[in-house]
């Protein structure tokens, strides 16, 4: 059996190596052909490019990357209908991976497209959801509320699976020394300034203010920042005149241990704020963007909030800065609560204990069961030829 995966950016990469895992424990004769970065590359993929090829970070990057990303729209597409895969998987970035979806459906209408991370049609554009039916055939969520959200719309078949964050739960969560770690002074806190250069540079400043301004009310504090290798340097760079000297970390072992001895955090919005709440860490979080994007966002953008936990928890529990609204005092007023024992740390607490049960932590199996799904999809095609 021959699966063709796309894969755009890095958190693709990482779902796409765990469903290669999941598909050769069930077909260990399985052959993978497709785009991927490192993670799918170990997993035996052989990319037909490197994914950096296509990083784009704010829209006034488009006119000078869109040539050769069109280029490699049409190379993918192009490809995978030359191998003729018993399935295709798409997995995530939807500006790359769906233009290639509806190439190769025009072209090879038989092979079965699954799209593995829904877009997020529930806080814009939601008629891409009945769109979608015209070239993808089943939507593999990885969060709790979207295959209701897709039916309403009139989507694909969409199935959840688990957000791969339900595997990490422990990870994430402490032992006993880590909890009386996390109770104990000075406390840990941690700042998340975002996982791209842009994201680190227009907030690295309004979260050192913030911190001096916390450190007037708590000290001593020990600020841990985790990052990637690829950006350490970044990181290291611009916090290297700060009053209060972060540690910063890189591996992944480390990232954990941190998370499991936070008492609080102060994070860019996005992913990394479900991770806090599975981890049941108390958060701030802030957000800026260029204002022709911010213009754009807050005339397509209709989700009640920005801050992925909330949305999960249907609740918005956790306290968001966007824009002008991303401001050193009241960051620092909103987080020096969460420091001690207040209603507001309590609050937040007792939101995020919801989230195993809404998103079956300890139950779910995302890999696995996307893999059963993608299997049984190419099995159906096969037998239908």
């Amino acid at each position: 059996m021959k699966v063709f995966l796309v894969a755009g950016e890095e958190s693709g990469d990482r779902l796409g190596a765990a469903l290669m895992r999941a598909l050769k424990a069930k077909q260990p004769d399985i052959v993978f052909r497709g785009v991927g970065g490192f993670g799918m590359a170990a997993e035996g993929l052989p990319s037909l490019f490197r994914i950096d090829d296509l990083a784009i970070v704010g829209i006034t990057a488009i006119p000078q990357r869109l040539p050769k990303i069109l280029s490699r729209i049409r190379q993918t597409a192009r490809t995978a209908v030359a191998e003729q895969p018993d399935v295709v998987v798409i997995i995530d970035a939807p500006d790359f991976t769906h233009r290639v979806a509806r190439r190769i459906r025009k072209h090879a209408p038989q092979i079965p497209i699954v799209d593995y991370v829904s877009p997020s049609v529930w806080a814009w554009r939601p008629r891409r959801a009945r769109v979608m039916r015209r070239y993808i055939d089943h939507v593999l969520a990885l969060l709790p509320f979207e295959p209701e959200v897709h039916r309403k719309l009139g989507g694909p078949p969409c199935s959840y699976v688990g957000h791969p964050l339900v595997e990490q739960a422990g990870d994430l969560r402490p032992d006993s020394d880590e909890a009386a770690r996390r109770a104990a002074d000075p406390p840990v806190l941690l700042v998340l300034p975002g996982s791209r250069r842009g994201e680190i540079k227009r907030l690295i400043e309004p979260f050192r203010q913030t911190l001096e301004l916390i450190a007037k009310k708590v000290w001593p504090l020990d600020v841990v920042i985790p990052t990637t290798s690829h950006l350490a340097d970044v990181v290291l760079r611009e916090t290297a005149a700060w009053p209060i000297r972060p540690k910063i970390v890189v591996k992944r072992e480390e990232r954990h241990a941190a998370f499991r001895t936070a008492r609080a955090a102060l994070a860019k919005s996005g992913t990394v704020t479900l991770e806090l709440g599975v981890a049941g860490i108390p958060m701030v979080t802030a957000y800026k963007i260029s204002g022709l994007e911010a213009m754009i966002a807050r005339r397509v953008i209709k989700a009640p909030s920005a801050i992925l936990t909330n949305i999960v928890l249907g609740e918005n529990v956790v306290p968001e800065f966007l824009q002008e609204h991303c401001r050193p005092e009241a960051l620092a007023a909103a987080l020096l609560p969460l420091l001690s024992d207040t209603p507001e740390r309590r609050r937040q607490l007792e939101a995020f204990a919801r989230l195993d049960g809404i998103m079956e932590i300890g139950k779910a199996e995302p890999a696995r069961q996307a893999a059963d799904i993608v299997l049984g999809l190419a099995s159906a095609a096969r037998k239908a030829v």
